[in-house]
């Protein structure tokens, strides 16, 4: 992929791709039976797109994901914050 590909998803999303990256990559290599992990990748997510999670919701996402026992990727959590 091109340098200028990235920067127009940039100024669409206002998101810096190295952070888009930083979550994929903690996606990746994370555990999702540890609650923290999981915890910190659903605020980071939250974070960068710009949508407040209340805590119940945040717990419920968490217990979920946990009790699941398997990866996830964005399109997951996006659906679960809400998103298309």
């Amino acid at each position: 992929m091109n340098d200028s590909f990235f920067r127009k998803i940039e100024s669409k999303t206002g998101v810096p791709m190295e952070e888009v990256f930083a979550l994929a990559n903690a996606i990746q290599f994370a555990d999702f039976k540890d609650e923290r992990q999981v915890r910190k990748i659903i605020q980071k997510v939250s974070q960068l797109a710009n949508k407040d999670v209340p805590q119940h919701v945040e717990d419920e996402l968490v217990n979920s994901i946990i009790q699941s026992g398997k990866g996830l990727n964005l399109n997951d959590i996006n659906h679960m914050l809400g998103g298309k």
